[in-house]
């Protein structure tokens, strides 16, 4: 039996899974966290700890028909403006309950499109940060950038605020696909960007490409990467694009007729990761690559690598706080959202208070759970040993809990005296084993294809 026809067997074609930067997922939080618990939390971070910090612009100058996050459009910097006021009322609300000696250990700024900021707005957000959370000597500060908004102001300011990481999304680079999918960036521009970025010492480059787009072939995907690979990034994440229109109506824009089918996704997936391993590049999880030298690539070595709302990452604070409509913070505690509606979240902040609207409690259980799916998603491997240690668990909860898996996957897990592992050949069902791990209902929430 082949390899695909045993994926096809196990269901990797038809399925639909989460993707796992959160457990448990955002669909099964509830109200039953609100603004009281997320304060609490927040002043329950230990003097002097070292925090990390999201920050999210829900406004973009067009809406790309492929994106899913929440986002709204602008012709106009007005909003932006009275959007960059809330946050710095939001980081002083931050400043009050935070205690002494906090540091920020690393900054994201996401969205939306962050570099809609203007200069000033840029200026006076990032110093009303640093000066509420004072950054550690080797903090990480990271914006995405939009290659159609962003000039050499903005750029100016964002290097002098300490910027040290640029996150610029490609998707694709070939002009049909780009109409197809509302996203026209010229492979110009964004090397003009990434020109300017480097030339004001930005040594570290992220991008993001999309597979699984309209009229996509395996030439094509390929050209894309080529001419990716040209710009030197020091990672790429490779993600699946996810067509869920009931959830985001602007893909209602994308032909779905032209849509690759599942296999043909997994030929993309594979075409695109053929190039960037042949590059020099590391894999890092299932859809990452890093060159060695990266931190990213240190930390998959070194077994470091964690999971979080913005993929794969090496940070390793145990607070990320976010600032924004709808951006979510994770403590020891639980996580909480902030309220996805733009004019909810804004009232809430004018009215002095945070705008959390929902969360979760974490219960043992769900650390637990936590961990081991982590763990598939991030090593291919569960640590019998660490989760003793770290979690309480027992060989006899251990045991029945991989019996699931591999009742799931009896030729594609391998259960061992140390653990449990996904061997290369199933690592396109890693989702998959990692839901044999949740326990919550899935059909609350119509996630993404599991390829």
């Amino acid at each position: 039996m082949t390899t695909q026809s045993q994926l096809l067997r196990l269901g990797l074609f038809d399925a639909r899974v989460p993707r796992y930067t959160s457990y448990p997922t955002a669909p099964h939080f509830s109200a039953a966290i609100g603004a009281g618990e997320f304060g609490d939390w927040i002043a329950a971070v230990p003097a002097g700890a070292a925090i990390s910090l999201y920050l999210h612009v829900p406004f973009c100058r067009r809406l790309c028909w492929f994106c899913a996050c929440r986002t709204q459009g602008t012709k106009s910097d007005e909003p932006v403006r009275a959007y960059v006021e809330v946050l710095l009322a939001e980081v002083a609300l931050l400043r009050e309950r935070l205690a002494p000696g906090v540091r920020l250990a690393r900054l994201h700024w996401g969205g939306g499109t962050p570099t809609l900021l203007g200069a000033p707005e840029i200026t006076r957000l990032a110093a009303a940060i640093t000066e509420a959370v004072p950054p550690t000597e080797d903090w990480e500060f990271s914006v995405e950038i939009d290659p159609n908004e962003i000039d050499a102001a903005r750029l100016d300011a964002l290097a002098a605020a300490g910027m040290n990481r640029a996150s610029i999304g490609v998707q694709d680079f070939d002009p049909e696909i780009q109409h197809l999918i509302g996203r026209e960036q010229s492979y110009g521009v964004t090397a003009a960007a990434v020109a300017g970025l480097r030339a004001r010492g930005i040594a570290s480059l992220n991008a993001d490409i999309l597979y699984g787009l309209p009229n996509q072939s395996p030439a094509r995907i390929a050209a894309s990467v080529q001419q990716l690979l040209s710009l030197s990034p020091d990672r790429v994440a490779l993600y699946g694009y996810a067509h869920v229109p009931w959830m985001a109506r602007r893909q209602q824009m994308i032909p779905s007729e032209s849509l690759p089918t599942p296999e043909e996704r997994l030929a993309l997936f594979e075409t695109a990761r053929a190039l960037f391993t042949w590059d020099g590049y590391d894999e890092i999880g299932i859809d990452h690559f890093a060159r060695p030298h990266d931190g990213l690539a240190r930390a998959a070595r070194e077994g470091r690598l964690r999971r979080n709302f913005q993929g794969y990452t090496e940070d390793a604070a145990p607070v990320l706080i976010g600032l924004g409509a709808s951006s979510i913070s994770r403590f020891p505690q639980g996580y909480a959202q902030n309220a996805p509606a733009t004019s909810d979240h804004q009232r809430a902040v004018r009215e002095g208070r945070f705008s959390t609207a929902r969360g979760h409690l974490f219960t043992p259980e769900d650390r637990l759970r936590a961990r081991m799916i982590e763990a598939v998603m991030c090593d291919f491997r569960i640590d019998s040993a660490e989760l003793t240690e770290a979690f309480g668990a027992t060989p006899a909860q251990l045991s029945a809990l991989y019996a699931e898996a591999w009742r799931a996957f009896p030729e594609m897990v391998e259960i061992t005296g140390a653990g449990l592992v996904v061997p290369e050949r199933a690592r396109p069902l890693t989702r998959m084993i990692a839901r044999c791990f949740d326990a919550y209902d899935l059909s609350r929430a119509g996630h993404s294809s599991a390829i």
